[in-house]
């Protein structure tokens, strides 16, 4: 029988006196909603100083990250959601270093690629979509509502996606560019 490590012990020891259940959801959500609340300045800035109140955005982030890890519910979605998520980041480091391993000696940077940019951004926002959806339990309803599904639902569903994709095509039009007649200055007499 193989025994368990001094390491695996030191992680079981940890998770029992309660840090992956309550310190570090805690400090997460303190340090999230104590940045919104600086950045925002939603209670204002001191007059004397010219800084936001840092003692007060304090005690409504403390506040709410207690409130926050009152609930099992919502540090056991915080935990599943930041563990997929680490999940997506390797995933996401993994596809730039096999994308550039392809350039060999030059510099591999997705600034060069601004179509793939976008692509790569769009895909990590819907992975993570899908991710809080999982986590909330939504997902699953979501895929037994489509598994569902009668015929007669889909087709009018593709019907209705392509009419209104129709409509848009023949009413766009390409918006006019600024400065080609008559900007900026005044006429002359």
């Amino acid at each position: 029988m193989v025994q368990e490590s001094v390491f695996r012990g030191m992680i079981s020891f940890l998770n029992q006196i309660g840090v992956y259940d309550i310190i570090l959801p805690f400090i997460l959500v303190f340090t999230i909603v104590f940045a919104i609340l600086e950045k925002t300045r939603i209670f204002g800035i001191d007059p004397e100083t010219k800084t936001t109140k840092k003692n007060i955005n304090s005690m409504v982030a403390f506040s709410i990250a207690f409130l926050v890890i009152a609930s099992t519910r919502l540090v056991s979605i915080i935990n599943e959601v930041f563990a997929n998520m680490v999940l997506l980041l390797v995933l996401s480091v993994s596809f730039l270093i096999l994308a550039g391993s392809v350039f060999g000696d030059e510099e591999f940077s997705l600034k060069n690629f601004p179509g793939w940019s976008l692509t790569f951004m769009i895909i990590m926002f819907g992975g993570i979509v899908l991710i809080f959806l999982n986590a909330l339990g939504w997902l699953q309803t979501l895929f037994d509502l489509f598994k569902n599904w009668r015929a007669e639902w889909a087709s009018s569903i593709i019907f209705m996606i392509i009419t209104i994709a129709f409509i848009i095509f023949i009413t766009w039009s390409p918006s006019k560019s600024k400065g080609s007649s008559g900007s900026g200055g005044s006429e002359s007499s």
